[in-house]
């Protein structure tokens, strides 16, 4: 997830003083943990059963991608991390290819970067997509103390790409009537942010955020149209709050209010808040811009204090931020949105 929030319309500043004034208890409360559901059994939703998420699976995928180190590009960690992905994804039968490119960044450097598109029912034309980025900022230029020197990025990067894997364990052997892609962005995290030590000497770059999903968008089928996307940022952190996020709010807010409508039906309602938020930049951002696809971003974010969780682009953002309830929550809720969308017609 990008550093500051960009605030693109000050109407949403109206609306989020009057969910503040209205709208309950809102992300400043002092969450509980949340409900975690009993992992053991698939839940039971109206006419169909939703395959139980695993978050400690999760959690096991989160730290064997912070094992291999900060996943920047062109190095080892990163290499790594492309491998381990592609091999959970083959080894659960899904579809999958890799979109290769390069792209200069804000500080003048050339890197390769490599999309990952996983498929299942690739032949089936009714689809949902689910993406997240992978890779990890290169600095921690929200932090005071060594602001040029790498994190480990375990909720920023490493937690979307975690429950986006458990999902695709189940989904050989879900009985859904839709195909889903899974879309795991590269090179997201490596833009610029004025002031900061790490890079406020650099000429401005326009657009240097997100340069993966920007490429991704521009090149994308003609005929690619799947129902909406939804875009996981920062979804395994501890006490997390979602508020829903301006852009998607501003694109797509018949999904968001979809998806915050079946979370509050799960019994999440206190931690996908009422709250809307500044228009942000994400890799959504550009998946609607570009490519036209109403796709919403489910991301922590803490509306009355610093935005985002105070580890965002630190040091402290590493496994012990890390809360199975929070990644079972989430996980839930896709899995739910998925069977909303395509449960077999009995």
């Amino acid at each position: 997830m990008n550093g500051k929030s960009k605030i693109i319309s000050t109407a949403l500043a109206v609306v989020l003083i009057i969910a503040f004034f209205m709208g309950g208890c809102n992300s400043g409360c002092n969450h509980p943990t949340p409900p975690h559901a009993d992992t053991t059994h698939s839940q039971t939703t109206q006419n169909f059963t939703v395959p139980k998420f695993s978050a400690d699976s999760a959690y096991k995928y989160t730290k064997e991608q912070v094992d291999f180190g900060p996943r920047i590009q062109g190095s080892k960690a990163h290499e790594k991390c492309l491998q381990f992905i592609l091999a959970k994804l083959k080894a659960d039968s899904l579809t999958v290819t890799v979109q290769k490119s390069n792209a200069k960044t804000f500080d003048g450097k050339t890197f390769d970067f490599e999309n990952i598109i996983a498929s299942s029912q690739p032949a089936n034309p009714v689809r949902i997509l689910l993406c997240t980025h992978w890779d990890t900022r290169p600095f921690a230029d929200a932090d005071t103390v060594d602001p040029k020197g790498t994190f480990d990025g375990a909720d920023d990067g490493a937690s979307g790409v975690a429950e986006l894997l458990e999902i695709a364990r189940n989904l050989k052997k879900a009985s859904i009537s839709i195909g889903i892609d899974l879309v795991f962005l590269d090179i997201e995290d490596y833009g610029q942010e004025a002031g900061n030590p790490a890079d406020g000497k650099y000429p401005e770059m326009e657009d240097s955020w997100c340069l993966g999903s920007q490429y991704w968008a521009k090149n994308i089928p003609s005929n690619y149209a799947p129902r909406f996307g939804i875009l996981l940022d920062m979804v395994g952190g501890k006490n997390a709050v979602f508020p829903r996020e301006g852009t998607g709010m501003h694109y797509a807010s018949d999904i968001v209010n979809k998806v915050w409508g079946i979370a509050g039906k799960l019994g999440y309602g206190n931690y996908f808040t009422s709250d809307v938020t500044g228009m942000t930049t994400d890799d959504h951002l550009y998946i609607n811009k570009i490519a036209n696809i109403p796709t919403i971003d489910i991301v922590h974010y803490e509306i009355l204090h610093s935005d985002y969780p105070y580890w965002h682009h630190k040091h402290s953002d590493n496994m012990s931020v890390i809360d199975t309830s929070t990644m079972h929550m989430v996980g839930s809720v896709l899995w739910n949105v998925i069977y909303q969308e395509g449960a077999p017609k009995s």
